[in-house]
């Protein structure tokens, strides 16, 4: 259900921002303003704000796909604190996977940033977490477990985010990664056991 609600609010305000660009300049991702001005709300408002469509439904279709599963895994483990941690998984994950990118531009008064990569890669891994050898599908038709494929990923986010080649975040989407895991993983230290036996059962 929090999913949803994440998932409705993301998309209401990233389409108002699409015809409002007032509101875009007001929520984005601006490291030089957040450091000049302390506007820190920005870690946060910025994920909801999305560049296109195209990011927008992409982020939201993997957010739908993999945080019911994790708010399911929550409520087991959790109980009524569930929506507390799932929030505090996401909101952190919006923080945390912006702070090296913040450090990095906080004097260029060029960088923007929009998005909840960094978040919905939070949650992908708190998944994988959980299950690991969860088949992912590529184009919905290649099954891939869910660890090697997040292997895959940290390896190219960690990569793209040194060349610096495009304008994707690609550090966002490594850091909020970790953080989605090793945030799950403090919530229940268990959870180590049980990711090592399914690893191992695997192997």
């Amino acid at each position: 259900m929090l999913t949803i609600l994440i998932i409705a609010l993301t998309t209401i305000i990233s389409i108002a921002a699409f015809q409002f660009p007032a509101l875009m300049n007001q929520l984005i991702f601006d490291p030089f303003t957040i450091n000049t001005k302390k506007e820190y709300f920005r870690f946060i408002s910025s994920g909801l704000l999305h560049g296109s469509w195209v990011h927008l439904i992409i982020n939201m279709l993997v957010l739908y796909s993999f945080g019911q599963a994790v708010e399911y895994y929550f409520s087991e483990l959790f109980g009524s604190k569930a929506h507390f941690y799932y929030l505090l998984l996401y909101v952190g994950a919006l923080i945390t996977s912006d702070i090296p990118t913040f450090n990095k531009h906080k004097n260029n008064v060029l960088y923007r940033g929009v998005g909840a990569s960094g978040a919905v890669s939070a949650v992908v891994f708190s998944s994988i977490l959980f299950n690991p050898l969860a088949k992912i599908y590529i184009w919905g038709i290649i099954g891939i477990p869910g660890i090697v494929l997040g292997v895959i990923y940290l390896i190219y986010s960690a990569k793209m985010s040194k060349q610096s080649m495009d304008n994707i975040n690609h550090g966002a989407h490594f850091y909020g990664a970790v953080f989605g895991f090793v945030f799950t993983l403090i919530l229940e230290p268990k959870l180590a056991i049980h990711f090592i036996n399914e690893l191992l059962s695997w192997l």
